[in-house]
């Protein structure tokens, strides 16, 4: 019993001193896990996600989730008859799917989480104290308000400060504007709810800058052509970015039944920059690094609405120096789907008459996409 202490106690102080320049070739001498498909495979993602983080050093994960009207019960600050509608009840019911969202996030344990429908930042904040209260992770949350007055949904981030060698720092966030050019081309939408934030990302001795975009496009079969000119739009602001070899993400949801890989006209092929004449401002989807049969994101439609884009920078490694580097991407649905998926006519018509053990926190699954510091 002694021995078996002594070797766990040594295991222990081995992991925990553990540099991000180690911890790569560490995590990847662990033995291959056997593939599943479906919801198996969902499973053993997320249970070798929340196994391995311990020994996660040297490792940035990013997530997108459209969390489907994380709206509080307080309709006073609400102007829009469909944002009152949407709200949660009652303080019970939004105490409850704030308690199960964070519950969800403490289980994938994401870096920075860009998450959409949000209300605004105060339920970012509501979030961010559940998980230091129930689940003892610090984030800090980042929201700025959209110009989407109907809906009244924002974007927004989670991110953690710290932990352990990883810090991140937002330097600036920004929302951005058409040009004159782009105004003039007719090309080009408002997106009118999107937030870049510019992440200075430290491991040790490593320090990397990161791009995060985080867009919510626009929804309905009969806007696909405002979407498209928000993704063009979107693409624009980044292209320089993308071009200089800046590590650049643009992730959420992007209301596209777009197929993987995105054909030509799509919204997905405008976003990755396939539109412009140049490959140098090209981004890549990850998507396409998923299996077919873990490519829907959304419950009712089965199509890949969420999306995650990076620049070339990410998914290549510099042998010259520690830098960030694509490892792997999952779609998280067992974090969204609580007993059985919901029957769609359950889902929208009697969300609040479920059982909670039965009710789904969200029409959207996560999905998150890892990184080494290598």
């Amino acid at each position: 019993m002694i021995d078996r202490l002594f070797f766990a106690t040594v295991l222990l102080l081995v992991l925990g001193t553990i540099s991000c320049r180690d911890a790569a070739s560490f995590v990847a001498s662990a033995p291959p896990v056997d593939s599943r498909e479906g919801e198996e495979a969902d499973q053993r993602e997320l249970t070798l996600a929340t196994t391995q983080r311990a020994g996660g050093a040297g490792r940035l994960r990013v997530m997108t989730w459209n969390l489907e009207w994380f709206f509080d019960e307080q309709t006073g600050d609400n102007y829009s008859e469909l944002a009152k509608q949407q709200s949660a009840p009652s303080r019970g019911d939004w105490n409850w799917k704030r308690n199960a969202v964070a519950q969800a996030v403490a289980a994938g344990e994401p870096d920075i989480a860009g998450l959409q429908e949000i209300e605004n930042q105060r339920v970012l904040f509501y979030l961010r104290q559940a998980l230091l209260r129930d689940h003892d992770q610090e984030y800090a949350e980042l929201a700025a308000a959209g110009g989407d007055y109907y809906t009244e949904q924002d974007v927004g981030y989670l991110y953690r400060p710290q932990l352990g060698e990883l810090q991140l720092l937002p330097l600036r966030q920004t929302i951005f504007g058409r040009s004159s050019a782009m105004l003039a081309s007719g090309q080009h939408e408002e997106v009118t709810k999107h937030l870049a934030v510019e992440f200075e990302v430290r491991c040790g001795d490593a320090v990397e800058t990161l791009t995060v975009m985080n867009i919510h496009l626009r929804a309905g079969a009969d806007a696909s052509v405002i979407r498209r000119g928000q993704a063009r739009s979107v693409h624009t602001w980044l292209a320089d970015k993308i071009t200089a070899g800046e590590n650049v993400i643009v992730l959420g949801d992007f209301n596209s039944v777009a197929a993987v890989p995105a054909a030509a006209g799509t919204e997905i092929h405008a976003a990755l920059g396939k539109e412009t004449a140049t490959a140098s401002d090209d981004l890549i989807d990850l998507h396409t690094h998923l299996p077919a049969n873990e490519r829907a994101t959304h419950l009712q439609t089965g199509r890949a609405l969420d999306r995650i884009l990076v620049s070339p920078s990410l998914l290549h490694d510099d042998p010259e120096r520690v830098d960030l580097t694509f490892e792997k991407i999952q779609r998280l649905k067992n974090l969204a789907v609580r007993g059985q998926p919901d029957a769609t006519g359950e889902h929208y018509d009697r969300y609040w008459q479920m059982k909670a053990s039965e009710r789904d926190l969200s029409d959207h699954y996560p999905v998150m996409a890892t990184f080494q510091f290598k």
